[in-house]
């Protein structure tokens, strides 16, 4: 609940700004609603629900105006006016803010027993909060494969090489064309190739070249080897997995472990390969996770599916990176966001181990519980968030509207809202769709869950197959 101190002189800023009228003076102190929860107990049409901050908020659609609630308030704080209740405490904190001397306090910041017996001698609900449990580690950290993107090409080398098909490039430039891998030079048993130029007096024309390159710019004419050149700087982007675990940790089979920080997979353990591994795409941060549909041979027995896109560390893209771009990094995180954040809540709403809470100063994080799988850096709509990965989400459609009849007016969403996207039509709010960004900043904060709110994401960076014809 939120209680007044002594210092309080009843100036009442607070009971004009409470949007549901639930504080008065009693003995000229601030006095409001316990969110003790009675109402919600004996409401008979299901009308009132509570909310994820721990108050109590009047569904008016479902709402008759019957009066059981009010004549079950212990404190006799809730009226009925034109048949809308009203004094019942959302738990906005619009009184705390707007108490100019801080006589307003959030009593659940100062749990006392005696506050909790009083609750529980009424036979109340205790009000309960997405609260933490102490996180005792300072920072967060893995080893991962991962590009210095200052010194890549986007060549593809390592792409090529990559055993698992756990690195994806975007090279923005069309099939058929050079991209300077010299994967040609790799394979050639004459040594007729060097850095893209051909001697054709070595050439054998075996057409190992053409065979293996990954973007098929090698061309065969009168009996001789030719490379279809552009004369411009690779752009795109490269995105691998970064050995975050979180694969591991929501697949339920035997055949993926993770060992001694290394993703293992054993496809003769894997019963139901598309069952087991459903999930863990999905999750997958960079997306990276796949299924390959096109069979392996595995003791003697076709197998029609089976697991790829994880990195098992074996750090052959090192070794056949050129550009000494692919290095081994310990990634460290100290559970921080940047001054970018606006506070939206995606980070916390996406945290596959709910390890983020929302609070309005910024995020809070549970390092003890981070696996530094960096979804909320990846989702973060203004990258407050630092990541080590190009892999990027970012809303390509949804909609955001305002269910009048669940809306208390409390403004908290024309506060927070960064964009100016909530419109405040004086009595009442509205979403501006041109400006509206879909960051959930509004829907995360309203406590009377008022928003009709959905989003769809897509992988900013999504791949065209540039390499091996490959598309993702």
């Amino acid at each position: 609940m939120f209680l007044s101190t002594n210092k309080c002189q009843g100036l009442g800023e607070c009971i004009k700004q409470c949007p549901t009228e639930a504080i008065r003076l009693i003995n000229n102190k601030a006095f409001s609603c316990i969110t003790c929860g009675i109402c919600y107990q004996r409401c008979p049409n299901n009308a009132i629900f509570k909310n994820e901050y721990g108050g109590y908020v009047v569904d008016r659609v479902k709402c008759n105006g019957c009066g059981v609630c009010k004549f079950n308030c212990p404190i006799s704080n809730i009226k009925i006016d034109d048949g809308i209740v009203k004094g019942i405490c959302s738990r906005c904190g619009r009184c705390v803010d707007a108490c100019g001397i801080n006589a307003r306090v959030d009593g659940f910041d100062l749990i006392k027993d005696k506050q909790l017996n009083y609750l529980k001698s009424l036979d109340s609900i205790i009000p309960s909060y997405n609260t933490h449990r102490t996180s005792h580690s300072k920072e967060v950290s893995r080893l991962s494969l991962v590009t210095n993107y200052e010194d890549c090409t986007l060549c593809g080398r390592c792409e090529y090489y990559c055993p698992t098909n756990a690195i994806k490039l975007r090279v923005d430039k069309e099939r058929g064309i050079c991209n300077n891998c010299n994967v040609c030079e790799d394979v050639c048993p004459t040594g007729a190739m060097k850095d893209t130029i051909i001697n054709h007096d070595y050439c054998s024309l075996c057409l190992n070249c053409l065979k293996s390159c990954p973007n098929e710019a090698i061309l065969v004419n009168d009996y001789k080897i030719s490379i279809i050149k552009l004369n411009q700087k690779n752009d795109g982007s490269i995105v691998s997995c970064i050995n975050c675990g979180l694969c591991d940790d929501v697949s339920d089979t035997e055949s993926f472990k993770r060992i001694n920080g290394k993703l293992r997979y054993d496809p003769s353990c894997d019963v139901d390969t598309l069952e087991n591994f459903n999930q863990a795409i999905d999750l997958c941060p960079t997306s990276s996770l796949h299924i390959n549909s096109n069979g392996l041979i595995m003791n003697n027995t076709q197998k029609e599916y089976f697991l790829e896109g994880y990195c098992t560390m074996c750090g052959n893209c090192v070794k056949v990176c050129e550009n000494k771009a692919r290095i081994y990094k310990t990634i460290t995180w100290d559970g921080k966001a940047n001054n970018n954040c606006i506070s939206c809540g995606t980070c916390a709403e996406l945290c596959p181990k709910n390890a983020i809470i929302l609070k309005k100063e910024g995020i809070e994080v549970n390092l003890d519980d981070c696996i530094l799988c960096e979804t909320c850096g990846i989702y973060c709509p203004t990258d407050a968030i630092e990541k080590s990965t190009l892999a990027k989400k970012i809303v390509i459609d949804g909609f955001n509207n305002v269910d009048s009849k669940l809306c208390i007016y409390c403004k908290l969403c024309y506060d927070i809202c960064k964009q100016d996207a909530i419109i405040d039509n004086g009595d009442s709010v509205s979403v501006d769709d041109e400006k509206c960004i879909k960051c959930g900043a509004c829907k995360n904060i309203c406590p009377s869950n008022a928003f009709i709110f959905d989003r769809n994401f897509v992988n900013k960076n999504k791949t065209v197959g540039c390499l091996n014809g490959k598309s993702n």
